[in-house]
């Protein structure tokens, strides 16, 4: 079949999706341009409301755009409201789970429902890791499921309890992904902070980069959105002699301890601060990012003007913004919510500080030397990451897939501009 995979929401989906796009062209099947395919796919996402709502609007323009074309979902959004996705005329529906049984159910082409219980263990499911645009980036799998239930977060119940890749798969998918050319492996899952805890011996996400990178150690790894515990000294000194990318994407959501008590966070803005000062003496010049949410419920100005000084004080180099957005199912939508504007508001001046902490980072960066991998080339200019994620480009043909040192000499916008050495 000629088909199209709509993928909405975080990595592990992106993951996902690209596993699917594998297997269903290692089965015989072709992607699609807009209008000509016979399957579309969605790979849907509940984190918000707003996440639910660009679910069926995707959905629902697909099929338009595509007049008689199988229907499918899969992901979070149709693991906990399958009847809506079925309501949109959705032919086979499936949750977060069982990706192979899903694009079996679609050759079967027949109306087929299959959504796993969350609250029971599901093992780990092992899927092709997913390659990123130039070939020299992959992302590899190797978490999935939370046990945090965060008062705003319905994602436990979308995606179930931890479930983690054994150290020993680990290391051989990293091996496998060296040999196959990839530079660098950005390790994704849910909750990755939480990696090992089911399994036997409880080995942490450090012991999986330790044997990652042994049995890899070419490949530089890129580790997804962290959750600050789990960045105790001994762990930063371990990850401190490996092949990681300076950049920790460490999740916040707000800057104030009465606010995070209610968020149901399982640390406070001291034990944060702490990892960011070991993160910055153990990886000099590296990125420092994170999530805020602005105008959860109770929230006042005073909480939020603690927040904007914390901010400030950990001094991001990039942030992600979000206006408090109500999730039916959560304990959070229960509470009594702030006006819209007040959110708006709120998340506008957040975004204003986040904005004069980005440049600031990104002129740091005039003058040194940074290790690039290149992923795209236009009209003579390669465009890639650096270790610590910024955005680069410089001069040159031929450079995709290649990983260069470049010398930083200017800032366009917020990219930067250098020198291949």
């Amino acid at each position: 079949m000629k088909y199209i995979i709509a993928t909405l929401g975080c990595k592990v989906n992106q993951y996902e999706s690209e596993a699917m796009e594998q297997l269903l062209r290692a089965r015989g099947h072709e992607r699609s341009e807009k209008g000509e395919a016979e399957l579309v796919i969605v790979n849907s996402c509940a984190v918000t409301a707003e996440g639910e709502r660009k679910a069926r609007q995707t959905l629902r323009r697909l099929a338009k755009e595509n007049p008689g074309a199988l229907l499918a979902v899969c992901g979070c959004w149709s693991q906990v409201a399958p009847e809506a996705a079925a309501e949109l005329g959705a032919n086979v529906i499936y949750g977060t789970g069982d990706h192979l049984g899903f694009l079996e159910a679609i050759e079967g082409a027949a109306e087929r429902r299959s959504i796993p219980d969350t609250k029971r263990f599901r093992p780990f499911e092992e899927l092709p890791a997913g390659a990123y645009a130039g070939h020299a980036r992959a992302s590899l799998k190797i978490e999935d499921g939370c046990d945090n239930f965060c008062s705003y977060c319905i994602i436990p119940h979308a995606r179930g309890r931890v479930c983690s890749l054994s150290v020993e798969k680990c290391a051989a998918a990293a091996a496998e992904l060296a040999a196959r050319g990839y530079r660098e492996a950005v390790i994704t899952g849910i909750e990755i902070a939480s990696y090992g805890k089911d399994l036997p011996g409880k080995p942490t996400l450090t012991d999986a980069c330790e044997a990652m990178c042994a049995a890899a150690p070419e490949l530089r790894l890129h580790l997804g959105s962290l959750e600050p515990r789990c960045l105790t000294e001994e762990a930063v000194a371990r990850l401190q002699k490996l092949n990681i990318c300076p950049h920790f994407h460490l999740s916040l959501q707000s800057g104030c301890d009465a606010t995070l008590k209610r968020m149901n966070r399982k640390y406070d803005t001291a034990l944060f601060y702490a990892v960011v000062e070991r993160l910055r003496a153990a990886f000099p010049n590296c990125a420092i990012t994170t999530d805020l949410i602005c105008g959860f419920p109770g929230e006042t100005e005073e909480e939020f003007e603690e927040t904007l000084t914390f901010i400030r004080r950990c001094d991001f180099a990039a942030m992600h913004v979000f206006p408090y957005s109500v999730r039916p199912g959560t304990p959070a939508a229960k509470l009594e919510q702030l006006p819209q504007r007040v959110k708006t508001e709120r998340a506008a001046r957040a975004i204003a500080a986040a904005e004069e902490m980005e440049l600031n980072y990104l002129r740091a960066q005039l003058g040194r030397t940074l290790t690039v991998i290149f992923e795209t080339e236009v009209n003579g200019f390669s465009r890639g990451h650096s270790e610590n994620y910024v955005e680069v480009c410089a001069e040159g043909e031929s450079l995709r897939g290649l990983v260069k040192n470049v010398k930083i000499t200017g800032l366009q916008g917020k990219m930067l501009v250098g020198s291949v050495l």
